[in-house]
Parts: C-alpha cells; structure tokens; sequence
C-alpha cells in the first residue's frame, strides 16, 4: 500500500488523501484516515499509533478512537488488515466498471519507463512546446490546404503493402503517445508508474499508470493528460520528416490518420484523455462515480446528496454540465445501436464473410500481402461485433441488478418495473421481426478494390471490339492476348487470371472458331488491331478483380484499466 498525500487541486471541500492499494485500487481518505494509514508500520500498537497521530492532528486521538477507524473504516476499504492476516485474502470493495480495461499486461516496467521518460521529459520546456506547436501549424496548413491530404490515403489503400506499413507507424504512434504521459509525468516531478495494455470491451488499448500525479498540482496533471496527444504531434512532425527525407505518401498517410487518434483521445464520454483532462480541470478523480448523486439531486423535493454537497461550487457546475451531455448522448447512442441492431448484425456478418472469402482466396493464389491486410479486415470486422454483444450481455446484467437493488422489498414497484421491462423488450423484438426498423444496406461495391475482397469493384465495364482486318475473315474470329482496340482497358491484377485482361470478339466478327495460324508471319494469319467501333458492342465485359483489405483503426487506444475504490479511480491514461 502507498499514500500519495493530499489531493492537490481538489474540487472538493474538504482536503481529499490518495492511498493505492496493493492490488491497484484508489481511495479517498480523509486527514484523519491518512495519519493513521501512516502511522501503522506492523510494530506500533494502537496506544503508539494514538501518540503518533494525536501529535500530527493537533486534537487529542484516544486508543478507542484509532481501534474503531482502524477495525471500521481501514479494515474495509483494504487499506489495513488485522494483526495475523497478512497473508489472507482481503475481502476489499472493488470498482466494476462498465467501460474498463480489461485482462491488462505489462509491456514496460516502471524502471524502464522512468528512464524512457527521463530521457524524453525535455520535450515538455515551455519554448519546445511553442516551437512544436507552431511547426504542427505549418504543416496542417500544408496537409491540408497545398498538398492535399487525400491524395496518399488513396495511394495507400490501392497498395497492401503499404497498408501494413501504416499499421506498424500506428502501432508505434500509440507507443510513443503512451511516453508521452510517462515523461509528462516525470517533468511535473511525479513517477510514472508501468506502461501496459489490455482490451477495452475486446479492442487491444494502452495504457500508462500515473496515479502519482495526484500529488502534485492542478498544472502538473493537466500537463500529463495532455503529454499522450502532445507526443503524437511529435510524432506527425517527425513522420512528415521522413516524407521529406523519402519522398514515400505512406508517411503522410500515417499523419492523415494520426489527426483522428488526436481527436479521438479529447472525446470526454469515455476514460479517454478528454475524460481525464476534463476531471483534472474540475479536480474530480472520477467523473463516472458522481453521475448517480448529481441525477438524484435534480430530483424535486430530495435533499441533495453529500457526494454532491461536498463539492465546490466551480466543480460542480463542471460536473453537472458534463452529466447533463454525456448522460443523454450515451442514452441516445444505446437506444440508436439497439433500434438499428438487425441491420448493424446483417451487415457486419455479410462484409465478414465476403472478408474471408477474398482472404482465403488470396492466400489459395500465393497474394501474402493481399492475404495479411484481409487478415487485418477480418479482426477489425468481428472486433466491433463481439464488442457489442460483450457490452449488451454486461449492460443487460448491470440493468438486472440495479433494478433488484431498488426494488428489493418492494413487490408492487419490482413487479411494475418487471412489467414495464418486458413491455419494452418485447415491443424491441417484435419491432425487429415485423421489419419496422431500418433494412440493411445493399450490397455496395468498394470504391477501392484492396477494400473489401471477393467484391467486384465499382470499375466501370469496358467492352472491347475489334473489326476483323479486310480479307483476312479466316482468322478474324480471334484475338491474341496482346491485341485490342482504341477504347480504354482496365489492367485489373487477379489472382486467379493471366497477367494481361482478356479482350473478346464483338458480334461483328465471324462466328467460325480461330484456326491457329502455321506461319506466324502471315499478314492473314495473325489480325492487327483494328479500329474502334463505332456501335457499343453488347459482349460481355472485361472481368475485375477484388483484393483483400483492411484500413488500419486510428486508434488503439482505449480506457486505462479500473481502478476505483470507494469513491476514486487510478490515474492510468490510455
């Protein structure tokens, strides 16, 4: 167990402690709480803690006084265990959060991020700031408003290669942005803690524990929120750099692509580094544990929650403000996902299976490169997919057992909230079964063929004819590979087709099978390429290929992992 000490910038009345558990856990103590945490080392009995902590509090502290925080407030938070019971599991209240990390590992330890973060902490001077900032300016305006900032992400979506390629830069930008908080950290004059990752519902996400931040200044902690969005404008810079130095779009692409990471990560709704920005402005370690008490203290006539109550005044308007956004735009993307479910299912599941048909079809006709992006569109396919039956069977349990909390003891409420339960879910699913909810989408050709494989593409059909040379019938019912007509061809890579695109006969030439010629330097024997013609032809048109892909996610990053006790949570940026 560490103590952090006083929670500075706090938005709360009263001064707030910081205790880390040993198992990760966060909790709020008071100052009274916090002396006598201090004040138990394993050799002081609770007579030598009264002496101790009655000197540090300035109030007399009896021995009955410390024996009943210590067996009635310590004991149950984890934050002390009884003589002997050192080795026994503690029975501690853990946070259960909804939208939390998941199954995390380490992928840095603490030594080696502070060392990586010492070394980086010079980034964060004031004049390096202004000049990066400024330098982030030049080049958006370049990106954007010269360049043209489509122009490499097509270029990249027609080579697999490349794809991969920007992948990796993303995966590396989502390293770097994690020492970012680490370093951020370091130069507030706190100590970073251990980088690591895990699955927010099941997308991988990074994290950075920081929770000693907590300690230092309102300032210090803003800048370590911000530090992770900071390094990915480092990041940008550096790879438009590499552009300059190569001449290679993909680096661009990559910095195309970092713009919505950046504004990903300041979306407040969930734990990303908005939520964390905008927690630390308010000086609320978790925003999430007061949206019960600040919905109950809009209520008419109830009297106003002491969570709620024990707020400043600034940070409750903050708080309530983000309460009064983010609770509505959550119930409304829920109900939106849940009306729409059917067709969200029945698209997911077709663009998965033409996904691994064209993957499997790669890989059959030796296209690795074409294969390994499929690969990449087929987990980014079933990661939303899972993720949302995962959070609907969590939701639904949450809702279950909140509902029996409420009602428990109550028959006539419990029977009416069960009745009202199932008056909706049913008029759900009868809504999904008679069609009134939206219909899937069409089938739609990609604009790329790399996007979605075993798809034609929207490649407009091109019919080739050829009129047959004059006196030279005999073997104008033919075509080499290498002859055509004036119209424009797609050269169109199959797996599965000969390198050059096949050009049928129009219905102008004779019907009669080709003779192969015995004399390939007869002029009859072999027609030239004759004239365009001047009527559509109605032949078949030219086949089109479709190759395997997957767009990389702008970003991995997700949620830190829980770690809320009582009434905080960990300070772990992602």
């Amino acid at each position: 167990m560490r103590l952090h000490g006083e929670y500075q910038g706090s938005g709360f009345t009263e001064p707030r402690y910081i205790a880390r558990r040993g198992d990760g856990q966060v909790v709020q103590l008071s100052r009274l709480l916090h002396l006598v945490a201090g004040a138990i080392d394993g050799e002081r009995d609770t007579e030598g803690i009264s002496h101790r902590v009655s000197g540090l509090f300035g109030r007399e502290v009896s021995e009955e006084n410390v024996a009943y925080l210590i067996e009635n407030k310590l004991v149950p938070l984890g934050v002390a265990v009884p003589y002997g019971q050192e080795d026994d599991e503690v029975d501690a209240p853990r946070s259960d959060l909804l939208l939390a990390l998941k199954g995390h590992r380490v992928l840095f330890d603490e030594h080696r991020v502070a060392r990586i973060g010492r070394a980086l902490a010079w980034l964060h001077r004031p004049p390096v700031v202004v000049a990066v900032l400024l330098a982030a300016v030049a080049m958006d305006v370049w990106l954007f408003g010269s360049y043209g900032a489509m122009t490499p992400v097509l270029h990249v979506l027609d080579q697999p290669v490349l794809l991969l390629v920007v992948f990796a830069l993303t995966v590396a930008s989502l390293v770097f942005h994690e020492f970012g908080h680490a370093s951020a950290c370091r130069y507030g004059g706190a100590r970073p803690g251990c980088i690591g990752c895990g699955l927010f519902l099941i997308w991988p996400s990074m994290y950075t524990d920081v929770t000693d931040v907590y300690r230092i200044g309102r300032a210090g902690r803003i800048r370590t929120d911000l530090g992770g969005v900071y390094f990915n404008v480092v990041f940008m810079l550096g790879l438009t750099g590499c552009y300059f130095l190569t001449g290679q779009p993909f680096f661009l692409s990559a910095v195309y692509l970092g713009h919505f990471e950046v504004l990903e990560q300041l979306m407040p709704a969930v734990r990303l580094d908005g939520y964390y920005i905008l927690g630390d402005l308010a000086g609320i370690p978790d925003l999430y544990g007061k949206i019960r008490p600040i919905v109950l203290s809009m209520v008419p006539g109830r009297p106003t929650p002491p969570e709620v109550a024990g707020l400043k005044r600034s940070a409750r308007v903050i708080v309530t403000g983000w309460v009064c956004t983010m609770v509505p735009l959550l119930l409304g993307d829920l109900g939106y996902a849940l009306w729409n479910l059917p067709r969200i299912v029945a698209t997911g599941v077709r663009s998965l299976t033409e996904q691994l048909s064209g993957t499997a079809d790669a890989f059959g006709h030796g296209q690795l490169a074409f294969g390994a992006v499929g690969l990449l569109g087929c987990v980014m396919l079933i990661c939303p997919l899972a993720g949302m039956a995962y959070l609907s069977v969590r939701l639904a349990g949450r809702l279950l057992r909140v509902a029996g909390r409420a009602t428990e003891g109550r028959p006539r409420l419990r029977a009416s909230v069960s009745a009202l339960g199932l008056v909706a879910v049913g008029g759900l699913c009868c809504a999904w079964l008679v069609g009134l909810t939206p219909k899937p989408l069409p089938a739609q050709p990609p604009i790329v063929p790399v996007l979605q494989p075993g798809v034609p593409t929207a490649t407009p059909s091109v019919h080739v004819t050829r009129h047959p040379r004059h006196g030279g019938a005999g073997a104008g019912g033919g075509a080499t590979p290498g002859s055509g007509s004036g119209h424009a061809r797609v050269g169109v890579v199959s797996p599965s087709a000969s390198p050059s695109p096949s050009v049928l006969p129009s219905p102008s030439a004779t019907a009669r099978p080709t003779v192969p010629p015995t004399h390939p330097a007869s002029p009859t024997a072999t027609p030239s390429a004759g004239k365009p013609s001047d009527h559509p032809s109605t032949g078949p048109s030219a086949s089109t290929s479709a190759r395997p892909s997957a767009s990389p996610s702008t970003s991995a990053t997700a949620p830190p992992p829980p770690t809320t006790a009582a009434t905080s949570a960990t300070k772990a940026l992602p």
